[in-house]
């Protein structure tokens, strides 16, 4: 007798959807747990796990670039959930022992780094000897102030309200949102394949400046606080908090599909608008990295039109991609007239 389906089989979503059963409700629906019910108390919590040869190596990935990398993980969670403020950094370290001091200096080195340039600091951790490099971090951020009035009072008898009103949260897309992407996807991707195989025939096809802006974005990609600063700065007056959204750290499609799914909704994106930066257009892996690649740790976020365009204004890099509309199980398809073709769904798969 079996010991029923493995990792593999489940993939991702459907472990984490099983794991859910153990927290209270709608718990692990997103990337992190929101602590507080509004203003400049509200803090987020996430924890992400980086394991040698699955998301980092050697061969393509000096120490200080995993340090920074692993830290902006974390981060760009943070700033998926809406928060615009980084209190700090807690890191688990698993090494065997043979392992270079060096090596340990320059990942802690690239945490710094990476902490001096978006904010907060490191709050402790532990360490333990182990078969393989592992770097399991904790990031606390907080939410930008919420004015007292702002915040939902709950009714005499009723529960309080879940949300802050600046949290952003996958099922909070709506048909007719705009889907608005942060920047630019793809290029990590193509700065994995440059740095797998420098001299392969890929190097032939790519140009110094485009080899040298994708590298830079696989090594040291940024975390978007930013963009969840410019949320709050663009929303229009009357328009009511409510964002759906997540990062792209697993591809572009398969954030989009997430936003979808979570929200009872389907996906069109327009084929003329990918956010795709356009050196690597002539290139014939370009479209499907951009999709597909991941990685690239831009928000990917449902609004309704008026704030979309808002955003887009306020927000150098970022433009309209598509659009939520009636369906269910978050299929993606390409907008036009005929239903539009369905989109693969190629993201990064943590388990298979």
């Amino acid at each position: 007798m079996g010991n029923g389906p493995t990792l593999a089989d489940l993939g991702e979503w459907e472990l984490i959807r099983r794991l859910g059963a153990f927290a209270p409700p709608g718990q692990f629906a997103d990337d992190a747990a929101v602590l507080g019910a509004g203003g400049s108390d509200t803090l987020v919590i996430n924890t992400d796990v980086l394991v040698e040869d699955l998301h980092f190596s050697d061969t393509t990935t000096e120490a200080g670039d995993v340090g920074w990398r692993a830290a902006v993980a974390n981060l760009s969670d943070l700033a998926a959930m809406g928060c615009t403020e980084v209190v700090g950094l807690t890191v688990g370290l698993v090494a065997p022992a043979s392992t270079p001091w060096r090596w340990v200096e320059g990942v802690y080195g690239g945490i710094a780094e990476a902490l001096a340039t978006y904010g907060g600091v490191l709050l402790g951790g532990d360490c333990s000897g182990g078969l393989q490099r592992l770097l399991a971090i904790t990031a606390i951020g907080r939410m930008a102030p919420t004015p007292q009035a702002a915040i939902p009072m709950a009714s005499p008898g009723t529960e309080p309200a879940r949300d802050p009103p600046n949290t952003i949260r996958r099922g909070d897309g709506r048909v007719g949102d705009w889907l608005v992407s942060s920047g630019p996807h793809g290029l990590s991707r193509l700065g994995l394949a440059l740095l797998q195989d420098p001299e392969g025939p890929l190097a032939g096809r790519v140009c110094g400046q485009l080899a040298e802006r994708a590298i830079q974005a696989h090594r040291r990609p940024r975390a978007r606080l930013d963009a969840a600063r410019a949320l709050n700065a663009s929303r229009p007056a009357g328009v009511p908090w409510r964002v759906g959204g997540c990062d792209s750290s697993d591809g572009l499609a398969a954030a989009v599909a997430a936003v979808a799914a979570a929200s009872g909704c389907g996906a069109r994106l327009h084929s003329d608008a990918l956010p795709l930066d356009p050196a690597m257009a002539a290139l014939a892996e370009g479209e499907g990295w951009c999709l597909g690649g991941g990685e690239d740790f831009e928000l990917v976020v449902a609004l309704e039109p008026a704030w979309a365009e808002a955003l887009v204004a306020a927000l150098p890099g970022s433009g309209v991609i598509g659009a939520l509309v009636a369906g269910t199980g978050g299929e993606v398809r390409w907008s036009g007239d005929d239903g539009g073709e369905p989109i693969a769904m190629e993201g990064y798969r943590h388990f298979g």
